[in-house]
Order: structure tokens, then C-alpha cells, then sequence
């Protein structure tokens, strides 16, 4: 992993995948290291940003290193009609390692081509985020002991969410068995269901999923995202076609936990965060851990 950038999940292997969350689980027991002593990371974010950004800036932060870049385009020369290709070659004179989201599909790969350093995917569109997914990974592994054989109900926007399509990818190497939940303007595109067919995987897809929810071992639940939509009448018809209640959960299984990439607007009620079934929270946290993992991989500070 040595100075490749982490464009796409399907940039990593299976074992790849599972050295970042073994190297996790080790920063977990001891965040704080002066691992980047001397690095400069720089995080370039023309797309809002909370969890992501914080994340990552905790975890160089507790790595000792330090931070540049800007959390919104319109303090960059991007207001003034800079080029991505010149924003990236220059920030890429100032720092060892870029992590970026941008709005546009296949931007992160872009940059990676133009860039000397390596280039980290926070999120590109409505394609990818493969740190996201690993960190989904940790969680789920954290949670349920292992990553094989699981039920994964995938619930709301599988149509843009990048979220839903990294993580898809990555739990084809676990031989997940795949419940789809949306509304029919969300569905999963075809081109992933291909890539389940490919892998000879299983999925169905639900209107709803109130009668099967006791088969889940891990609901993932998703924003209906304003921000994907050009129109706005869409919008309104779907956003809020999934809300979880904490009453749903009753006769789950034991082992089951809700997670979320996060923000959340309705889709899960907060009388859910009691639960002990609630996940998302510390799914967050998990993202500190997962990301130092990354950076020291691809930096080489770890092997």
C-alpha cells in the first residue's frame, strides 16, 4: 500500500482490506503516536464535510503531524476558476498525502494521476468512499465478531449513496447476503447489482422491511440526500420514505446493530440511541482509528 493512493475500495484486496483493520485495532489500544512527526497532510474539501474531515484531522493530529487545506471551495482559487489538475499539482508541492472530496465522479481519480503524492478519496460524488467503508468494516467486525456469512440490510438512498456502493464492494469478499430497501426512484443501479451477480452473491430487493428485519445481523441505514437531487419534487416524494423506531428493533436478533455513515435528518428516530442495538456513534469514533491505519499504510510508517 506504500504510496498508492486509495481512490476506490476495489483498490485493496481482501487481505489489504483486513491489514488496515487489524493495524485499527492497534491504534484503538494506543491513538496517540508520533507517528507523522515531520508530515503534512492536507485535506481539500470542495463538498461540506463534518464527520470526515474531523476524522481525519484527529487522527494526523494524534499522529503528530500537521494539518493544511480548506473545508469549503469557496475559500479556494476554485471561486476563481482554477483547474482541479493546477489546485492538485500545487497543493501536491506542500504536503506528503492529500485527502479530497469533491462532487464530481471520478475526480479523486483524476487527481490521483495528476498528483506526486498520493491522493485519499473522502468521497467523490455520488460513486465512492472507500475510507467510510472501511471503517464500516471495523464496525461490523467489532460488532459481530467476524466479517462472513452476515445479513446486511441496506436501507434509503442506493441510488447516489457512496456509502452503499463502497460498501457493497468490500463485503462481496465476505460472502454477504444482501437486502436492499428503498424506494423504487433509489433503487441500487444495475451496474451493482452486475457486480453481485459476477461474485455470485444473493440479494433481494424490498419495498419495505418492517416483516423481515428479524434476519438482519446489521441494518445500514442512509440519508434520502438532498444534494443528489436536480429536482426538487423528487426530493420531497422520498425523503422521508424509511424512518427506524426503536420499537422495530424489539424482536431483532440479539447480535444486530444499526449503523449510519452519518449526518442523519429523520431516518432513524432518536429514541433509537438508547438502544444497545444503536451503533452509529461510535461507528463515528471508529473512523479516527481506520484512518490513522490508512495514512501510516500508505505513508509507509506502518507495513
Amino acid at each position: 500500500m506504500k504510496n498508492r493512493s486509495l481512490i476506490s475500495i476495489n483498490d485493496y484486496s481482501k487481505e489489504e482490506i483486513l491489514q488496515v483493520l487489524d493495524l485499527a485495532v492497534k491504534f484503538e489500544q494506543n491513538p496517540s503516536q508520533e507517528l507523522l512527526s515531520g508530515k503534512v497532510i492536507a485535506t481539500l474539501f470542495f463538498e461540506p464535510s463534518t464527520r470526515t474531515r474531523l476524522s481525519f484531522e484527529s487522527a494526523v493530529n494524534r499522529l503528530g503531524g500537521k494539518i493544511i487545506g480548506f473545508s469549503d471551495s469557496a475559500s479556494s482559487s476554485a471561486t476563481k476558476g482554477e483547474t482541479l489538475k493546477d489546485t492538485i499539482k500545487t497543493v501536491s508541492n506542500y504536503s506528503d498525502l492529500i485527502v479530497m472530496r469533491h462532487p464530481i465522479e471520478g475526480s479523486a481519480r483524476y487527481a490521483s494521476e495528476v498528483s506526486t503524492v498520493p491522493i485519499v478519496n473522502a468521497g467523490d460524488g455520488a460513486n465512492q468512499h472507500p475510507t467510510q467503508t472501511l471503517l464500516d468494516l471495523y464496525s461490523i467486525r467489532k460488532t459481530q465478531g467476524k466479517l462472513e456469512n452476515l445479513n446486511l440490510f441496506i436501507v434509503g438512498d442506493l441510488k447516489y449513496g457512496r456509502t452503499v456502493h463502497s460498501l457493497l464492494m468490500a463485503m462481496a469478499h465476505f460472502n454477504a447476503t444482501y437486502y436492499f430497501i428503498s424506494p423504487k426512484e433509489l433503487r441500487i443501479p444495475t451496474e451493482y447489482k452486475m457486480y453481485l451477480d459476477q461474485h455470485n452473491l444473493k440479494y433481494s430487493e424490498h419495498a419495505d422491511f418492517k416483516d423481515i428485519v428479524d434476519e438482519a445481523d446489521i441494518i445500514y441505514m442512509t440519508r434520502v440526500q438532498k444534494e443528489r437531487f436536480s429536482d426538487p419534487i423528487e426530493y420531497e416524494k422520498t425523503k422521508n420514505a424509511y424512518v427506524l423506531k426503536n420499537a422495530m428493533l424489539q424482536n431483532t436478533r440479539n447480535n444486530l446493530r444499526v449503523l449510519h455513515p452519518l449526518p442523519r435528518v429523520n431516518e432513524i428516530s432518536t429514541d433509537v440511541d438508547d438502544s444497545e442495538k444503536a451503533y452509529y456513534f461510535t461507528q463515528a469514533l471508529n473512523g479516527v482509528y481506520t484512518r490513522q491505519a490508512i495514512i501510516s499504510l500508505i505513508l509507509g510508517l506502518k507495513n
